[in-house]
């Protein structure tokens, strides 16, 4: 659990497809406040959908963290927003599915939810919620990296 005197990081994230499944591109920018230093990653994979690239963004950015961290993060992705703050303890309650019963169906692109799992353990973590497309310059330069990175397959 994190302490009052680790490091504390802004994290931008954004995902973005061509089509959905198509070719998708994930990006962050991770910002040390104190310092204003930034790093900018990004990624590709030639058929994917828009929320594994989301998620993707997301923990590649925490992938890049060297220990604990108070992290905010910014996302415009409810699906990442809802899964974090809402869905996944009731998933894991339910052994990884989106329900009880027969009726119960496991939980899509699980192999990145338990990536994530694991990461948000190690980090503190504040969810900020903006608007995708709205002037943000941050979650702006993320989709610009994301499309860009992804437009290698088109």
């Amino acid at each position: 659990m994190p302490s009052p005197k680790q490091p504390e990081v802004h994290l931008f994230t954004d995902g973005a497809c061509s089509g959905n499944p198509g070719p998708g591109g994930w990006a962050f920018i991770l910002r040390h406040p104190a310092t204003g230093k930034e790093i900018e990653r990004f990624g590709a994979e030639r058929e994917t959908t828009n929320n594994r690239m989301e998620l993707m963004a997301v923990i590649r950015g925490l992938e890049a963290l060297k220990r604990p961290t108070h992290v905010e993060l910014f996302t415009d992705s409810e699906y990442v927003r809802k899964g974090l703050c809402e869905w996944m303890a009731k998933w894991k309650a339910n052994g990884w599915r989106r329900g009880r019963g027969r009726d119960s169906s496991p939980v899509k692109n699980l192999d990145l939810w338990l990536q994530l799992d694991k990461l948000i353990a190690q980090h503190e973590i504040k969810y900020t919620r903006v608007a995708g497309h709205s002037g943000h310059p941050e979650n702006d330069r993320c989709d610009v990296l994301a499309v860009a990175a992804y437009q290698q397959f088109l």
